[in-house]
């Protein structure tokens, strides 16, 4: 059987997989989202059977914003279906079909994200008739800032299309092709759906107590710019990868770059989740007890500030992969080790950043319990969230040893696979260690609203407690450290 292998068939073929890839994503979260918010239509129609027009008609409101997501999604995929990009030259074939990824996984996030403010608007105007039309303003705010990760997504997609890759080499240029749409399209989810939950909580604070409508709709947008960080860094990363990408290189180059998008990609996912819980507690909190308004805002810029923590570590090793040129055999061993170094790095942000967010959250509400004791709840979160970070270093330093280890021995397969194990024990191995401390240190915090005498005992159990939960970690590390230098 003959299979045509010209640059058109190549390059044809690259869309349509990337096509494919788009529009299979990106209905994911445009439909999630909607479900949200036709859930929440018909449960406020339920309560309010004479409110049913005014509540359709913000549901698909609701609805169409969060249908935005999937729509790029379909703009992309069409352009990729029906467009000819043959004229790029080869290494377009990685460019359209990295331009699917980048786009179909940054809609997810978007799109899951816009449910909340529509879902919690509804049954907002539902509990408060009266506010109906201010319901549908907050609504809409909180939805459009939920959709600037997609927005990136979209920029990405289109300079991966539209870019002129005559003369370069495949490899190692499309690696680092591929490399921007897995980092903008990973990095994409956290922010729009932590983005998504900052707003939902306004929105619901909004019906609790209307009069605070304004500091919490600065809360939230202030809450939500934060928790764009993450994503702000994938797209940074990813405009490096596709504009200063390597147009020559070895095996290694190639490697350097996909775990570059690897580790900013993966990394951004928790922070952004992480931030925007830790928003959506600010917003809650205040609604409950709004003489905290202003102490509010530090409380959770600070706890942000900490949940940014892992997705740094992501962006330095992402930029450490790109710009440092390691001395490492170009061998299929060093182009796992490289490879493995993102996997783990970007891996294990995924926990803490999210557990980090847990956390903060929590002691945002518990200063909302007992404002009084907020001097007494920081330190509580900080210690909480420092150890919640734990294996997210574990991640850095597997990720450095990778990087800057020593492979002299035989290139076989089984050494090759047992780096790349290493950063796969050590990536996995970091995500569920960093939920469960920030579980941990959640609780700890919202024990400390309601017992502020008692913070020396909550502090000794959160400890003892994080130490154990921190034991899985260790042996993931303790795996990886056998993966790398005994087998």
């Amino acid at each position: 059987m003959d299979i045509a292998l010209d640059t058109v068939s190549i390059v044809k073929a690259g869309q349509f997989l990337g096509a494919g890839i788009s529009m299979g994503f990106g209905a994911i979260g445009a439909a999630v989202g909607e479900g949200f918010v036709g859930g929440y239509a018909n449960c406020s129609i339920g309560r309010r059977v004479g409110m049913a027009s005014p509540y359709t008609r913000t549901m698909l409101i609701g609805q169409a914003v969060a249908e935005t997501s999937g729509i790029f999604a379909l703009m992309v995929s069409v352009l990729l279906v029906f467009g000819d990009f043959s004229a790029n030259g080869i290494c377009a074939w990685t460019a359209t079909m990295s331009a699917g990824i980048c786009m179909g996984l940054g809609a997810l996030g978007s799109g899951i994200g816009a449910g909340y403010p529509a879902q919690e608007a509804l049954w907002g105007s539902a509990r408060q008739p009266a506010l109906g039309g201010q319901m549908t303003t907050s609504m809409l705010i909180g939805q459009a800032v939920c959709q600037t990760p997609a927005i990136f997504a979209l920029v990405i997609a289109f300079m991966l299309m539209f870019k002129n890759c005559s003369g370069l080499d495949v490899w190692p240029y499309g690696a680092s092709l591929i490399g921007a749409g897995i980092a903008m399209g990973f990095g994409a989810i956290g922010s729009g759906w932590g983005g998504g939950m900052a707003g939902g909580k306004a929105c619901e604070g909004m019906a609790r107590q209307p009069r605070l409508r304004s500091p919490l709709t600065t809360l939230m947008l202030v809450g939500q710019a934060v928790a764009q960080t993450p994503a702000i860094f994938a797209l940074l990363v990813a405009i490096m990868l596709i504009s200063i990408g390597p147009q020559k290189g070895t095996l290694l180059t190639s490697a350097a770059m996909l775990g570059a998008g690897i580790s900013i990609g993966f990394g951004a996912i928790g922070s952004g989740m992480g931030n925007g819980v830790t928003a959506q507690g600010a917003c809650e909190a205040i609604s409950k007890e709004s003489s905290t308004t202003k102490e509010m805002l530090t409380f959770m810029l600070v706890g942000q500030a900490v949940g940014q923590t892992p997705v740094i570590f992501a962006l330095v090793v992402s930029l450490m992969l790109m710009f440092i040129k390691f001395q490492i055999p170009a061998t299929i061993v060093g182009f796992c080790a490289l490879l493995a170094a993102g996997i783990s790095m970007g891996l294990a942000a995924i926990g803490s950043g999210y557990g980090n967010g847990d956390t903060a959250e929590s002691a945002c509400k518990a200063v909302a319990s007992n404002p009084e004791g907020k001097s007494g709840i920081l330190p509580l979160m900080l210690v909480g969230q420092a150890v919640g970070q734990t294996p997210a270093i574990f991640g850095l330093l597997v990720a450095f040893i990778l990087m800057f280890g020593s492979y002299s021995g035989p290139a076989t397969l089984p050494a090759a696979m047992a780096v790349l194990a290493a950063g796969i024990s050590m990536g996995f191995g970091g995500i569920g260690p960093g939920v469960g401390n920030g579980i941990t240190a959640a609780a700890a915090c919202e024990a400390a609203g309601y017992r502020p005498e008692e913070r020396g005992l909550l502090m000794r159990t959160m400890l003892v407690a994080q130490a154990v939960a921190q034991s899985t970690a260790i042996y993931a590390l303790v795996i990886a450290f056998v993966l790398i230098f005994v087998v």
